[in-house]
């Protein structure tokens, strides 16, 4: 597997390819993929940092971090999403570990939270994230809240 190039965005530095690659990454999987019809846009990517993952310049890999009031009391970790030409190899490990050092390096090293796809919980534990809370349904997949304390 070829090394992943990360960058790291505000809203309005991404140039307009990177926000073309980046938002039919996320309708691909959490629309297409998931068959989950929702509006992607929530108008909270203008108040987001943007992490872009690329191997050989094309977007693999991709989070939203959030600051501390947008989504949760803390700071959070949304959108994460990997192409599916890179699953199973370790790429999306590597986008958590790069999101976490990312909000700690924007906001300081404070708890994160996550509403996390159920399915994940056992991926998102491992990286210290813990289940707070009942299971939810957001858009018909069933969610869990997590956080992970500083």
């Amino acid at each position: 597997m070829s090394m992943v190039r990360w960058s790291l965005h505000q809203f309005g530095e991404l140039t307009p390819p990177d926000l073309y690659e980046l938002l039919t990454l996320r309708s691909a999987v959490f629309v297409v993929e998931q068959q989950c019809i929702f509006l992607d846009m929530d108008n909270k990517d203008q108040q987001s940092w943007h992490l872009l993952g690329k191997i050989n310049n094309q977007l693999v890999a991709y989070t939203r971090l959030l600051p501390a009031g947008l989504a949760y009391e803390s700071c959070s970790i949304g959108r994460v999403v990997t192409a599916d030409t890179v699953r199973r190899t370790g790429v999306g490990k590597l986008l958590m570990e790069e999101s976490i050092n990312c909000c700690e390096k924007l906001f300081g090293k404070a708890a994160i939270e996550i509403g996390a796809q159920l399915y994940l919980e056992k991926f998102y534990q491992s990286f210290g994230f813990i289940r707070e809370g009942e299971i939810y349904l957001e858009d018909g997949i069933e969610h869990i809240h997590m956080i992970r304390t500083a």
